[in-house]
């Protein structure tokens, strides 16, 4: 690898030196490994979710609380449900893609864009909650913390944000011991718990006392318990299901056999997410604990009954605290391939399917990061007001991944296909149902954001692709015919030229005419950063242009500049004793019609021409085609 600058040295120590493309298939995940990754969003809903039940049910005074337990009865039971389907749907599809490939080959483009777009709003909702729920733990144990509550929650998604930037081997080694630590002081925390209940130790608020707290909350008007305040504590505890998907999305990620392991690590996650949700709001039940916005959290509140104010409690806070943060993991590892699928296919910029010096889709990345540090400016880290537009887009990727399975099992019709079409409508029914209910209970706390942004997602998606397409036709030439190139200047004039060619088209055409023009000696040169493609771009080149000499440059670290900078400075001193002549070096662009257009295109070429001007380079010369 070759020495790194100022820059390149500082981003390396912070995310690590970049890593050769040969060792993307060593950057998968164990299966410890991916339980702590892939299940931190659903394991650590636990530290919000019966939460968020008994502060809904507060608001209809402390008889309300009795509900807690028949409501997460009836969660836990949908979790199963959902995670029994979702488990058909991994060795279905072992290349992942979750509910949008799924939708998408099941039931059209429409559907599968609309699963994207639900799933990359909860992926982004799913950073803010957890970032806000981790730190609403800290300022539970420091109050004086408060004040500054969304310059934390902003520097913790730079935390996350970076961490997730060294990639994947580095970040599991990184979170995976919170993870587990939450897990072992949860379990602790229930089992105390179920013995201090048994021996009558667990201190418990009583009745009249809860009363009290929750009319100086919300205030002597209290409602009562209606249909609709039971469907809102329902729909906030389904918080619960939101990270059930993440690892259907990231099959490829597991070591071999990667649909088998999958699976397993599934159905861990589950009993172990079902165990503790469960155990919580019991104990939650036992006590008579209170929740009221803003103050301390339910889980504070438990680990202080049972724990009292020692170690104990504070390690519950910090392993709390970190596995809250690291849960907007999941939403980093799933976000940047779901939006790479989406750019592969045409509906997001063309970036956003390219890995980074880490392996991982960095640009993807930093677009996560970028849309949850807004909404947590814009929501003030508030859990509670971020949790109405919660789950709502989930249970419609989940509804459209199920119901594309139920068609998948019909086309497919292969061993067991009406059993497995059964498990797959049942959960699609039932998911469609609960959507249905969150939207209508959530519809005026926020949830018309979520109905408004997913159809503004798919249009957006639409007439990204619709440019590509019109760029694809107005490149488009026919690939079997020899292309006619104009006749060299005539010997001893004319100057030593390299173009850069990417794909052969009319773009790259109109600069390979152009340099024929101006070369003594001609050189096209094509980095190889997609290894699977190159043979196929020689052949065509052989067959079209086979006149002008080409040279393939290798890029093990996916860089383009790096790559022809080098070529370009050898080129340059094999040509320095024609002093008559500069060595020019032509960059074919694209002029795009509008200037937003320029975003969906990586705009390398200026990259390349700031890159060698910086190294003496004396003519570099762009050719425009006009889309």
């Amino acid at each position: 690898m070759p020495p790194l600058s100022g820059f390149d040295s500082l981003r390396s120590a912070v995310i690590g030196r970049p890593l050769p493309t040969s060792a993307h298939h060593e950057e998968r995940y164990s299966n410890a490994e991916a339980l702590a990754i892939l299940s931190s969003d659903a394991l650590s809903s636990v530290a919000y979710a019966t939460q968020e039940i008994v502060l809904v049910l507060g608001m209809a005074g402390a008889a309300a609380l009795s509900q807690t337990l028949p409501i997460t009865a009836l969660i836990v039971a949908l979790m199963l449900i959902v995670a029994t389907s979702y488990r058909q749907t991994i060795q279905a599809y072992p290349q992942g893609g979750g509910s949008y490939r799924v939708s998408q080959e099941n039931l059209g483009t429409m559907a599968g864009l609309a699963a994207g777009a639900s799933l990359s709003i909860d992926y982004v909702l799913t950073v803010a909650v957890s970032v806000a729920a981790g730190i609403a733990a800290l300022t539970s144990y420091f109050p004086a913390l408060e004040a500054e509550r969304v310059p934390l929650c902003l520097l913790a998604v730079l935390l996350v944000m970076l961490a997730n930037l060294r990639g994947v081997s580095s970040s599991a080694r990184l979170l995976s011991v919170p993870t587990y630590l939450f897990m072992g002081l949860v379990v602790v925390l229930l089992v105390a718990g179920a013995i201090k209940s048994g021996l009558g130790q667990l201190p418990i608020t009583p009745l009249a006392e809860q009363q009290r707290l929750l009319e100086q909350a919300h205030g002597s008007g209290l409602g009562s318990v209606g249909p609709l305040l039971l469907m809102r504590a329902f729909s906030s505890g389904c918080a619960a299901l939101t990270g059930i998907e993440a690892i259907s999305d990231s099959v490829t990620a597991f070591r071999p056999v990667e649909w088998r392991n999958a699976r397993r690590v599934l159905a861990v996650m589950v009993v172990m997410l079902a165990v503790m949700f469960s155990g919580i709001s019991a104990l939650a039940h036992q006590s008579g604990v209170v929740y009221i916005e803003q103050g301390p959290t339910l889980l504070y509140q438990l680990g202080e009954r049972i724990f009292g104010n020692g170690l104990l409690l504070a390690l519950l806070q910090l392993a709390t605290l970190l596995i809250l943060l690291l849960a907007a993991n999941t939403a980093y590892a799933d976000f940047p391939r779901l939006a790479a699928f989406l750019a592969q296919d045409g509906f997001l910029p063309r970036q956003l399917a390219s890995l980074g010096d880490r392996l991982v889709f960095s640009n993807g990345i930093f677009a996560l990061s970028g849309f949850a540090a807004l909404l947590l400016i814009v929501f003030q880290g508030s859990v509670s007001r971020l949790i109405p537009l919660y789950a709502v887009g989930v249970f419609i990727s989940f509804t459209l991944s199920q119901s594309g399975m139920v068609v998948h099992w019909w086309k497919e019709r292969g061993r067991h296909w009406r059993r497995k079409a059964l498990i797959n409508g049942v959960g699609a029914s039932i998911t469609a149902v609960v959507g249905a209910v969150l939207l209508f209970s959530k519809f005026t706390q926020g949830a018309w954001l979520v109905v408004l942004a997913i159809p503004s997602l798919v249009t957006l998606y639409l007439r990204i692709r619709t440019h590509y397409d019109a760029v694809a036709r107005r490149l488009r030439m026919a690939s079997d015919k020899r292309l006619k190139l104009p006749e060299p200047p005539p010997a001893g004039a004319g100057s030593p030229t390299v173009v850069l060619v990417g794909q052969l088209h009319r773009g790259t055409f109109e600069a390979i005419r152009f340099a024929r023009t101006i070369a003594s000696d001609l050189v096209a040169v094509h980095v190889d950063l997609e290894g699977d493609r190159t043979e196929r771009f020689l052949e065509q080149w052989q067959r079209q242009v086979p006149e002008v000499k080409l040279v393939v440059l290798e890029s093990p670290f996916r860089s383009l500049v790096s790559p022809v900078v080098d070529y370009v400075k050898q080129f340059e001193q094999q040509h320095r004793k024609d002093r008559n002549h500069f060595c020019v070096i032509v960059l074919p662009v694209f002029v795009t019609r509008r200037r937003w257009e320029n975003l969906l295109h990586n705009q390398s070429t200026i990259l390349l021409r700031n890159a060698l001007r910086a190294q003496g380079t004396r003519v570099v010369t762009t050719v425009g085609f006009y889309l």
